[in-house]
C-alpha cells in the first residue's frame, strides 16, 4: 500500500528526510505543483562521503494516494556518476521485460548497460532511505 495517501503525506515526508535520517547532509528537494492534479518533486540530496542523488518525478494526485508517473533518479560519488534509474521505456529489451519499464543502468557502458530494476515503482514511494 502507499503510504502516501496525499500530495501533504508526501510534502512531508519529503522535507523532513533531513531531520529523519542523520546521513543527510543537505538536501534540496522541492515540489512543485503543476495544476489541481500534478506535482513534480526535484532537486538533490547529498550524503556523507561525497555521495549524491540528483532526482525529478512527475507526480499524480487526484483527491487520493500519490502516483509517481516519469521518474529519474542519478546516484554520483565527488563527480562520477556510479548508476541511474529511469523509467523510459525500452521494450525491444528482452532483459528489461520482467520490470519494464524501470531499470537501472550501470557501469560499463553505464548509458548502454541497462539491468532490471524490480524495486522500482509508480505506486510505491521509490525514495526509501
Amino acid at each position: 500500500m502507499n503510504p502516501f495517501q496525499s500530495l501533504r503525506d508526501y510534502e512531508e515526508y519529503v522535507y523532513t528526510l533531513k531531520q529523519n535520517f542523520p546521513s543527510i547532509e543537505r538536501s534540496t528537494l522541492v515540489i512543485i505543483k503543476r495544476g489541481k492534479r500534478t506535482a513534480v518533486l526535484q532537486g538533490e540530496i547529498a550524503f556523507t562521503e561525497e555521495y549524491r542523488i540528483s532526482l525529478k518525478e512527475r507526480l499524480s494526485y487526484d483527491n487520493g494516494p500519490v502516483v509517481i508517473e516519469d521518474y529519474g533518479y542519478e546516484l554520483r560519488r565527488n563527480n562520477e556518476k556510479l548508476t541511474w534509474y529511469d523509467s523510459q521505456p525500452h521494450p525491444n529489451d528482452p532483459e528489461l521485460v520482467p520490470t519494464l519499464p524501470h531499470h537501472k543502468h550501470v557501469h560499463p557502458d553505464i548509458k548502454h548497460h541497462r539491468v532490471p530494476a524490480p524495486q522500482m515503482s509508480f505506486s510505491q514511494p521509490n525514495l526509501r532511505l
